[in-house]
């Protein structure tokens, strides 16, 4: 998972979030961005009932947040989300090509972007995705506002 940081750069840069069952997102600035949330069709909790460990089903959940504006959210996208988002970001320059080699020092993302192959590294795969999706949604925002 990318780090919140990055998050709101990608946010920032102009990533469109359309909300959807399994997504993960954070709420900076109140006291919570440790806190991951993610989008459920059911609340499940792990509870323990008579010494023993359960999983509870709930129907409905309490909680003093009755809603929020997703654009007070962050999305968190999974690594997936990250490729695929990318990958289209890409197909306004052309033929998307992205190329992941990961090993022992972290992992690499190279994209073909502008005509020139541009490496991205970071530790792990998601945040290799990120740096370059950060960087083609900066320069085509860039380019639009020429």
């Amino acid at each position: 998972m990318i780090s919140l940081k990055t998050s709101i750069q990608l946010k920032q840069a102009g990533l469109v979030w359309v909300p959807t069952v399994n997504d993960f997102f954070a709420i900076p600035d109140r006291g919570m961005d440790e806190k991951l949330f993610v989008i459920s069709d059911l609340l499940v909790t792990v509870e323990q009932l008579q010494g023993m460990q359960v999983v509870s089903f709930q129907g409905a959940s309490e909680w003093a947040l009755d809603y929020l504006v997703t654009a007070d959210t962050v999305w968190m996208p999974r690594e997936d989300q990250l490729r695929q988002a990318l990958e289209a970001a890409l197909l306004q320059d052309g033929h998307p090509e992205v190329r992941l080699v990961s090993g022992i020092k972290g992992c690499r993302c190279s994209i073909l972007f502008g005509g020139k192959r541009l490496p991205f590294r970071a530790a792990d795969a998601c945040e290799a995705y990120a740096k370059a999706l950060l960087h083609v949604l900066e320069a085509t925002r860039l380019t639009a506002d020429e």
